[in-house]
């Protein structure tokens, strides 16, 4: 990988550190050169590169919104001896502790940034981008409802009722059938216009460093901007200062918490496929609370 790296970025020389990392998929290892410190994460199995190529192209979009710090993207490539391949800078990341309230602002504003220029009219993403491994359809629609109905919600159902046994998804098509025909019903009253989205914004993908917020690992496309805080729900790790600095900049919309809950429908569904059945109960479950 070394020489590849020198290679390919053109540099003058590449020393492999101690630094090695990349979370429960991917791995990953830290090299210093004459251009600093670079971070590598690499995948061999079949499917990475749209993985990272849809992260480099997140990445990128966060970053010319000059909202929030993320580490700056700065080659993907499909073969290298260790598989498909993103080279991004490296950040020496601490947990997030002191910066909450500041990362709630600046995810504030890179929500809002779109939604100021108006560049982007519909929803969806330019490229494939994934939530863990698993591809999502970015293509463009005009309605968010359709959008999150058949783009996110859909594709995570038919997968399951493909790959699952029969008795685990006995319900899930006719639920699933509920929750559209109901979904209107969370949206009076309220305009959703696209912003630019994390996608996969668990408490694990946000550090800081230099005393400044970093979110990490992006899934991006334009979206509803609560949907940012499904997977903030879900799992947790977020201090009220940090839902309070957002809310002060983006003020929060009548209904939120059920939509919040249809947010986070797909983080259930989308960790049944990738982890199986642990996450059945918490998928149907917020299926029938959300049509009853």
């Amino acid at each position: 990988m070394d020489q590849f790296i020198l290679d390919h970025l053109k540099l003058e020389f590449v020393k492999p550190t101690s630094y090695s990392g990349g979370g429960c998929i991917n791995s990953g290892k830290s090299f210093d050169t004459n251009e600093g410190r670079i971070f590598v994460k690499y995948n061999k199995k079949q499917g990475s590169f749209c993985m990272f190529n849809g992260e480099f192209h997140s990445l990128e979009a966060i970053q010319q919104t000059k909202s929030v710090r993320v580490p700056k993207p700065l080659a993907v490539f499909e073969k290298t001896p260790s598989g498909s391949a993103i080279v991004m800078e490296h950040l020496d990341l601490s947990s997030l502790r002191s910066r909450e309230a500041e990362l709630g602002t600046k995810l504030a504003q890179m929500h809002k940034h779109n939604l100021d220029t108006g560049v982007v009219s519909e929803f969806g993403f330019k490229e494939t981008t994934c939530c863990g491994f698993l591809p999502l359809d970015n293509s463009w629609k005009s309605s968010w409802l359709q959008f999150y109905a058949e783009n996110r919600i859909k594709l995570q159902v038919d997968m399951l009722l493909e790959k699952r046994n029969h008795s685990d998804t006995a319900d899930l098509k006719h639920l699933y059938e509920l929750l559209v025909r109901k979904m209107p019903q969370f949206f009076k009253n309220i305009e959703v216009r696209p912003s630019l989205l994390h996608g996969d914004l668990w408490s694990g993908n946000v550090g800081q460093v230099d005393s400044e917020p970093v979110i990490f690992d992006p899934g991006s496309f334009f979206g509803h901007s609560e949907f940012d805080f499904g997977i903030v729900s879900m799992f947790g790790g977020f201090s009220r200062s940090f839902f309070d600095a957002y809310f002060k900049v983006l003020p929060k919309e009548k209904d939120f918490d059920v939509r919040n809950r249809l947010y986070e429908l797909f983080h259930n569904l989308n960790h049944w496929n990738h982890f199986g059945s642990g996450y059945r109960s918490g998928s149907i479950s917020i299926l029938r609370e959300l049509t009853s």
